[in-house]
C-alpha cells in the first residue's frame, strides 16, 4: 500500500494504550512493529504503572505484536532518559520505522515534548486519541467490553487501587478526577477485549504506598507525566501472574 507508515506503538498496558491501539490496528495505512515499553531495571516492572514484566510480556503474546522493552534506572533524570530514547529510536529508524503511537489526550506540553524528540531523529508522531472527550473515550472503552484494572492511584485516591472500572466506578469519581486518570490520577493495567486473543489471567497481590521525588518546576517527568511537586505518593496493587 502506497504511504505505509511502519510504526512503533508506545505501549504501557493501559486503557488509553489499549484504545489507542485498537483504532491504530483498524488504520491499514498503519503497520506496528513493535509494542515499545519501558521497563525500571531493578524491578522488572513497567515505570510508573508498576505492572510485573511477565504480565507486560503475556499482554504482547495475546495482541500479537512484538515486545521491545527499553530498560530505565528507578526515576531517571531527563538527561539520562532522553539519552537512552534517543539511542533506542536511532535503532528504530535504521530498521525503517517512521512513526510512532502514542495515547496521549490532551497534555500540550507532553506532546510537544514527544514531538520535538522524535523529530530530531526523524520520526513523526501519531496520537489517534488526540482531544477527544474523556468521558467518550471511557465509555467507548467499556461499550468494546475492554477491561481494566487500576494498579496505581494517587495518595488521595486509594479506594481505587485494585479495582475493576465500570461505569459506575466512573459515575462515582471525586470531582475534578479526569474519567480516564489524564491527568495522572491513576493508571491501569487492561487485561481483555478484542485486540486480546485470550484474557490475561492475574491474581491480586498486597497493596503498597509510595512516595516519589517530583522534578523540579518546569522540569516535569516526561516519560511518567508527573506534576511538579515537593512529592508525589501513589499506592499501588500488586498483580500476580
Amino acid at each position: 500500500m502506497r504511504n505505509k507508515k511502519t510504526c512503533i506503538f508506545n505501549w504501557s498496558g493501559g486503557k488509553d494504550s489499549t484504545l489507542a491501539l485498537h483504532y491504530a490496528l483498524q488504520d491499514p495505512t498503519i503497520e506496528i512493529k513493535y509494542l515499545v515499553t519501558t521497563v525500571t531495571e531493578q524491578y522488572n516492572r513497567v515505570s510508573m504503572h508498576g505492572v510485573r514484566e511477565a504480565l507486560l510480556i503475556s499482554q504482547a503474546q495475546s495482541i500479537g505484536i512484538p515486545l521491545y522493552q527499553i530498560r530505565l534506572g528507578e526515576m531517571p533524570d531527563m538527561e539520562t532518559y532522553d539519552n537512552t530514547m534517543r539511542l533506542h529510536l536511532s535503532k528504530f529508524k535504521e530498521e525503517g520505522i517512521t512513526h510512532s503511537i502514542f495515547g496521549d489526550i490532551f497534555l500540550e506540553d507532553l506532546r510537544i515534548y514527544r514531538e520535538t524528540k522524535l523529530n530530531e531523529i526523524g520520526l513523526t508522531a501519531i496520537f489517534p486519541l488526540w482531544e477527544k472527550d474523556t468521558d467518550h473515550l471511557i465509555n467507548e472503552f467499556l461499550s468494546l467490553n475492554y477491561k481494566t484494572i487500576i494498579v496505581c492511584a494517587q495518595e488521595s485516591l486509594e479506594h481505587l487501587c485494585g479495582k475493576i472500572i465500570t461505569k459506575d466506578l466512573i459515575a462515582k469519581l471525586p470531582v475534578g478526577v479526569d474519567p480516564c486518570g489524564e491527568n495522572g490520577e491513576f493508571h491501569t493495567f487492561a487485561f481483555e477485549g478484542p485486540i486480546f486473543k485470550n484474557t490475561i489471567p492475574f491474581k491480586l497481590g498486597n497493596k503498597v504506598f509510595r512516595t516519589y521525588h517530583a522534578p523540579k518546576e518546569g522540569d516535569g517527568d516526561k516519560e511518567n507525566d508527573l506534576p511538579s511537586a515537593s512529592s508525589l505518593g501513589f499506592w499501588y496493587i500488586d498483580l500476580l501472574n
